[in-house]
């Protein structure tokens, strides 16, 4: 009788719907919230319109929660965008939307972990002069948190989001005390409105699409609990109820903010403010508000690199074990896929060393609304060629909910397009590069299963 070798590890079905909740609000929350309600001011000038602007925004993200939870029901694999690109639209279009969210996600990995560096130096100036390695730092720290395995990272993640949830609201709360006067010395002049400009002007739609790009950007991430729905209890409910409650939830909460903005600063001292959220602080903190801000947004960069990490190693775990590449699909016994999870950092680790956070950023801008636009065109694909696919959850006011955000996503891309050639080009070419790639590994791979 010959003895059996144990099956190998394989990811482990242990996350709740509560650490879906935590991961989609961790991948969401940034430092954008912090910063961005005085950039949307001033380009406004009209507190009606900055809390509409909020509002569609947040519209916006959850009519692309409905839609997009109905694929996410139906197809509750490891790897996000990937797994419905590929259903839809082949292998080779599939390697290409997931190589492409890969590096998305490294690209956030790195450019998060060099603001958490900027904000650590704020706080202990000596460190300044090794800024680059403390970003690197923070990217070793946190992957050999996962290397451990994944109940350590969720556990992290709850940590997290909690805390930031808390500091936030209590934040936007303390704000609605406050009386609404100058922060110091005279009143700024107060912005144009752009209420009062011809209707449809050129100056009136340029004025809303920059406040609606900043604003769409804040919400990016409520779709993050699709990477890991193989891990997920229950996933055909829970990761749709996550991203639509992920959805609102920070819709709610932006709202929240800008409202207690509004109200502790004035219309004025908004618009001018670089970083509204320091100055409100300031005047909840006379002793000390700075330093709550920059401990408030380093928590919040934190919480958002520990979630990308957790999802990042599956879409490229997912890529290798349909191409069959048995080192890529491996798991450990604690359920971390370890070397994605290495080639992800090693990647992240390389773009910090490579560019500047600038041109990480712009890099991001572009390729983020392209998975949008890969995820709506596949949930209308699979509509009409599979509509015998059991969808537990089917996308709610289908199909004028999913052209609507197919078609705001394919005007940002255009618009970021427009806004950075360069970073547009590298992405053009990286699509090529993926693709002939794409098509020369599924090949191989089904060459050798032949």
């Amino acid at each position: 009788m010959s003895a059996t070798s144990p099956p190998a590890p394989s990811l482990s079905r242990i996350l709740g719907f509560g650490f879906s909740i935590a991961l989609a609000f961790g991948g969401t929350i940034g430092v954008g919230i912090l910063r961005l309600p005085g950039t949307v001011a001033a380009a406004l000038g009209d507190v009606r319109l900055i809390i509409l602007v909020w509002v569609i925004g947040g519209v916006y993200a959850l009519l692309g929660a409905v839609s997009l939870a109905e694929l996410a029901s139906a197809l509750p694999k490891a790897g996000g965008f990937y797994v419905y690109a590929r259903r839809a639209f082949g292998p080779t279009t599939g390697f290409v939307v997931g190589l492409n969210d890969w590096l998305l996600n490294s690209l956030t990995i790195s450019y998060a972990a060099a603001t958490a560096a900027e904000f650590f130096i704020v706080l202990v100036p000596a460190y300044a002069p090794h800024g680059r390695w403390l970003a690197i730092g923070v990217v070793l720290a946190f992957t050999a948190l996962h290397w451990i395995g994944i109940r350590i990272g969720s556990t992290v993640q709850n940590t997290i989001s909690a805390l930031v949830g808390m500091l936030l609201v209590g934040l936007a709360l303390g704000s609605l005390t406050l009386t609404g006067t100058p922060v110091a010395g005279a009143l700024p002049p107060a912005p144009i409105s752009i209420a009062s400009l011809p209707l449809l002007s050129v100056g009136m739609v340029a004025a809303l699409a920059a406040a609606l790009r900043s604003v769409v950007v804040t919400y990016d991430g409520w779709y993050t609990a699709i990477y890991l729905a193989e891990e997920t209890v229950d996933a055909s409910r829970a990761v749709p109820r996550a991203m639509i409650g992920c959805a609102l939830l920070v819709t709610a909460l932006y709202l929240l903010i800008n409202i207690g903005f509004v109200h502790a600063l004035s219309l004025p001292v908004l618009a001018a403010s670089k970083l509204p959220a320091a100055d409100v602080a300031r005047q909840l903190f006379p002793h000390g508000g700075a330093e709550f801000v920059t401990i408030v947004s380093l928590c919040t960069v934190l919480g958002l690199i520990n979630a990308i990490l957790l999802g990042a190693p599956r879409i490229f775990y997912a890529v290798g074990r349909d191409l069959s590449i048995g080192a890529v699909a491996s798991v450990s016994e604690g359920g971390t896929p370890r070397v994605a999870l290495a080639f992800t950092s090693v990647a992240a680790l390389l773009l910090i060393l490579w560019g500047s956070l600038e041109e990480l950023i712009a890099l991001a801008a572009v390729l983020f609304v392209m998975n949008y636009v890969a995820g709506y065109l596949a949930l209308f694909t699979l509509r009409w060629r599979e509509p015998g696919l059991e969808r537990p959850f089917r996308a709610l006011g289908y199909p004028w909910a999913a052209a609507i955000v197919l078609l705001g996503s394919v005007a940002f891309l255009f618009a970021a397009l427009a806004d950075d050639p360069r970073s547009g080009w590298f992405a053009v070419r990286m699509v090529l590069v993926a693709a002939v790639l794409g098509w020369w590994l599924n090949r191989r791979g089904a060459a050798a299963g032949n």
